[in-house]
């Protein structure tokens, strides 16, 4: 065989550069902390356009930093991509990651500077770890309050204080020599099914949806290097497909009328909303037909990339995907890894960071905010509602409990992270262990969970005394921290044990308690 020839399962072979083309237009996840598969190293060699770390390849902070070494070692103009949004949601918790209060609780606060203070402490943390590419921000706009899968990631309904947001976010990770992502385009916020799951649909009309893509806008005008497209039917943009898989919703609208240059990633093929409709392969494929320059496979099966990367090339090789749409794609990747493939060498690895302080603190602080709460409520019975941590998002499970006891060692407290077998039972040891200290129930999101719902209300049916805090979007509660960061639990806890007060609309506003930033 030509050395400037590859094959695939015994077909024909592709031209060296048409080969190496498609492999810049794969994003693949792996398994492993220590070593990189030999397998991955052969996709690498043959062009592969990046990798995605999750909680799975994350140890410590040096082991990181010899991970991406190792990976960049292999072929210099490697993207090493991460999901890192701040408040929760990310994998990089056990290695020092900066602990920031999320987008909602940014927009809640509304000032750009302090946003951008945010995003450059993430994206220097993940530059020291060779890590530039940042699947972050969200620009998708939170509109209906039974949408599971948005939420506190996004900064807010209003897309011009999204929009504000979006471009600090932007400017301070660009300034890091980090590749931000604004997603998922053209927007997962008015959807009430997670595409990790199923088949999202958006069921707006086109007016309506005008709204959505003004953070989008925003971030191509900030000049922001990624976007991420959503797996969302949009009957008014194109009835028939996922925006992943639709020309019309990344080539006209996106590529046409918003005049998006950058590289286009399509998310995860294994999400049920591309693998259950069309299979991965089948959704590789057509992505990239569709003006997606990359896809991501991000399980750590290898075997499941192989096979999309074959579908692609297959594809080539029999004329269903066209050799230029694959090579305009694999040219928009390689100008990405130009700018950003190699970190920054004047940074040192973070050390590990156990304690929520400082700066990321301060910012929580200013989210928090209260109506009715005591003055203190110290030597509280903490009782914490939440559900477990999304599989892929990787929020920690980080709970309140937890972060009260740290500012009141006399506080003691129940978490609950799912539906037990006898809520009644549970309830009355509740009771029972409280006592006549002071009763704290807080919840995250509790519409989407029936059985926080219904504890929540048994709970109070026997203290109605008992203060409210709600850690995921606001419901009625007499407490908001808008996200389940540590952070964001930390700055709560402080209000409960009198140390601070909640600030802004409708809280108490009383002296705040700043760290030098």
């Amino acid at each position: 065989m030509s050395p400037f020839e590859h094959t695939s399962l015994g077909s024909t072979a592709l031209p060296v550069d048409l080969d190496e083309a498609a492999h810049r237009c794969l994003v693949a996840g792996f398994e492993g902390a220590t070593t990189v598969p030999d397998t991955l190293k052969e996709l690498i060699d043959r062009g592969l356009g990046g990798v995605i770390l999750f909680t799975r390849n994350i140890r410590d902070a040096e082991q990181v930093r010899r991970l991406t070494d190792e990976l960049r070692a292999i072929r210099p103009d490697l993207v090493v991509a991460i999901d890192n949004e701040g408040g929760g949601i990310g994998h990089l918790g056990t290695v020092g990651a900066p602990q920031v209060p999320g987008s909602y609780a940014l927009g809640v606060v509304d000032d750009p500077n302090l946003t951008a203070r945010c995003a450059d402490e993430i994206a220097a943390h993940q530059a020291a770890l060779g890590i530039t590419a940042s699947y972050a921000p969200v620009a998708d706009l939170q509109h209906r309050p039974d949408n599971p899968i948005v939420r506190t990631r996004s900064f807010g309904a209003d897309p011009e204080s999204a929009a504000r947001h979006l471009r600090a976010w932007i400017t301070a990770t660009e300034a890091r020599g980090v590749a931000s992502c604004a997603k998922h385009f053209p927007g997962h916020g008015g959807t009430v099914t997670d595409s990790h799951h199923g088949v999202a649909v958006d069921p707006r009309s086109y007016d309506e949806l005008q709204a959505d893509l003004e953070p989008f806008r925003a971030a191509v005008a900030a000049g922001v290097p990624m976007l991420m497209s959503a797996h969302v039917v949009f009957p008014a943009l194109d009835p028939n497909r996922p925006a992943t898989l639709s020309r019309r919703i990344l080539g006209d609208l996106l590529r046409r009328d918003l005049g998006f240059d950058g590289v286009l990633v399509g998310d995860a093929l294994e999400m049920k909303a591309i693998a259950d409709e069309y299979g991965e392969a089948a959704g590789a494929r057509i992505a990239l037909a569709a003006g997606a320059d990359q896809v991501v496979v991000s399980v750590g099966d290898l075997d499941l990339t192989l096979d999309c990367r074959d579908a692609v090339l297959d594809a080539l090789r029999t004329g269903v995907l066209a050799p230029e749409r694959v090579e305009e794609a694999a040219g928009r990747v390689r100008r990405l890894a130009a700018r950003y493939a190699t970190p920054p060498t004047a940074t040192t690895v973070p050390a590990p960071v156990s304690e929520v302080a400082g700066f990321g603190l301060d910012a929580a602080r200013r989210a928090v905010r209260s109506r009715g709460v005591p003055p203190a409520v110290r030597g509280a019975h903490v009782v914490d509602l939440f559900p477990p941590p999304h599989p892929v998002l990787n929020w920690g499970g980080e709970d309140l409990l937890t972060e009260v006891r740290a500012v009141d060692p006399t506080a003691t407290g129940t978490a609950v992270t799912g539906e037990c077998a006898d809520p009644d039972d549970l309830v009355e040891g509740i009771v029972r262990r409280c006592g006549a200290a002071p009763l704290v129930v807080a919840t995250c999101d509790a519409g989407l969970h029936p059985w926080q719902v219904r504890l929540r209300d048994a709970l109070l049916g026997r203290r109605p005394d008992a203060v409210r805090v709600d850690t995921g979007l606001p419901e009625g509660g007499a407490l908001h921290s808008y996200g389940r960061g540590r952070a964001n639990l930390r700055a709560v806890a402080e209000v409960l044990a009198g140390g601070l007060t909640g600030g802004g609309r409708g809280g108490r506003t009383a002296s705040v308690v700043r760290s030098r930033p």
